[in-house]
């Protein structure tokens, strides 16, 4: 029974993941929340992810620290690198290297100590920015890796990393947030956020999300800059 389960649920104090602890939390599991402080451009997201496990529950909210600004290679994580305001061809240069599988390598640590044989992931297949570490087929391969590499998986807990937004539109996700009590006044999607925490309303978080509150008839609670 997942009421019996512990669950490990990465939060970064977006949309997805506070919808993704909600249905975590609705199917029964006792949560332990995880969030990275991983040299990201903007501190908000962490009080977003704060303001989220606040909100929602979980029995434990651990915060780690990962330096990704060390290696680049993002607009998320070097401050030289310009957000995008237009859509790009290929992948964006918010994508960061590797991030989800450190994310995920890092849950699975604690997992295994935890003995809690499930991990859930709040990443999207249909309305996101095409990261390669967004698909299905990484997931699925992921968790493969994970019952190899682990001694709880070699001994018989089987590792599972569930993704449960994977194949949800946008509007859909903020539906299924909506009928769970999500507020999604307290989370954060922006790239390029101001310093007061207001959304930039042009990169293309901003976009989906926008488009998704649009979509699903639903107030946007977002502060977005006033526009010029």
């Amino acid at each position: 029974m997942a009421s019996q389960q512990r669950a490990v649920v990465l939060v970064s104090g977006g949309l997805d993941s506070a919808t993704t602890l909600a249905i975590a939390r609705q199917a029964g599991y006792n949560c332990y929340a995880l969030s990275f402080d991983y040299g990201q451009r903007h501190r908000y997201e962490l009080q977003a992810a704060r303001a989220v496990v606040s909100q929602l529950g979980a029995v434990a909210h651990q915060f780690i620290r990962v330096d990704m600004s060390a290696i680049g290679g993002s607009a998320l994580t070097d401050q030289r690198i310009e957000v995008p305001t237009a859509p790009s061809t290929g992948i964006p240069v918010t994508y960061v290297p590797a991030r989800n599988t450190v994310f995920l390598s890092l849950a699975l640590g604690w997992a295994e100590v935890l003995a809690a044989p499930t991990i859930f992931i709040g990443v999207n297949a249909l309305d996101y920015s095409g990261y390669p570490d967004c698909r299905p087929e990484y997931i699925h391969a992921f968790e493969r890796m994970a019952n190899l590499a682990t001694k709880a998986g070699t001994e018989g807990l089987r590792m599972r990393v569930l993704a449960p937004l994977i194949h949800l539109r946008k509007a859909e996700i903020i539906q299924r947030g909506r009928d769970l009590g999500v507020d999604y006044g307290l989370t954060v999607s922006c790239y390029n956020l101001d310093v007061t925490g207001r959304a930039c309303g042009l990169c293309d978080a901003c976009g989906l999300r926008r488009e998704g509150f649009r979509v699903a008839r639903i107030d946007d609670p977002t502060r977005y800059v006033p526009k010029a």
